[in-house]
Order: structure tokens, then C-alpha cells, then sequence
């Protein structure tokens, strides 16, 4: 992925953080300003990611964006909002991480 590709992955993973936000907050204490927010976030990142898409192929534009998506927003849940893992929940987590690398990976090391 050029340089390009990596900034436009980190704007889209930065609005689809606040997105993600903006709608726990809602959930917490709903609001049509906060949900219509949420939604224009959620349309914003997925703009930038089609144009991902076109660039760098699904696999690998959905799944950076998936595993980066995935930490990101658990540190979020964890540290902002005070949320808890569970044993079994962590090591899911943990293995989606594996999981997206092997793919991202076997791509690069002569996959389709």
C-alpha cells in the first residue's frame, strides 16, 4: 500500500472511531443530533473506503481496515467508556488480530 493509501486508511479508521463513538453516546443517551451524526461519519469512512477498495483490492483494503478497526475501537470501549473483556471475548479479539495478519500476509506472500 503507497503512502496515499496509507493516509486515506488512517482517515477513514479515525472517522469510523468517532462514528463508533458518537454512537455509544447515543446509546447512552439518545438524541436525533447524535445518531444523525453517527450516520454522516459512517457514510464519510465508507466513501473513502470504496475508493480503498478500487485502489487495493477488497481483501486488503477491508482487512487493515477490519484489524486496525478492531483494536482501535476496543481501546476506545475499554479505556473511554470503562467497558470489560471477558476471558474468552480478549482471546477472540486477540485471534481476529492473528487472523487478519495471516491474511494480509499469505496476500503478500503469493496468495490470490
Amino acid at each position: 500500500m503507497s503512502v496515499w493509501g496509507g493516509l486515506q486508511l488512517a482517515a477513514a479508521t479515525v472517522i469510523f472511531l468517532l462514528a463508533a463513538t458518537v454512537a455509544k453516546q447515543w446509546a447512552l443517551a439518545p438524541h436525533i443530533g447524535k445518531i444523525v451524526l453517527a450516520l454522516a461519519l459512517y457514510s464519510s469512512g465508507n466513501l473513502i473506503m470504496l475508493k480503498l477498495v478500487r485502489d487495493f483490492g477488497m481483501a486488503t483494503a477491508f482487512s487493515l481496515s477490519a484489524v486496525i478497526q478492531l483494536v482501535a475501537v476496543n481501546l476506545i470501549a475499554l479505556i473511554y467508556f470503562g467497558e470489560k473483556l471477558g476471558f474468552v471475548q480478549g482471546a477472540g479479539i486477540a485471534l481476529a488480530v492473528v487472523a487478519v495478519a495471516m491474511i494480509t500476509l499469505g496476500s503478500a506472500a503469493g496468495g490470490r
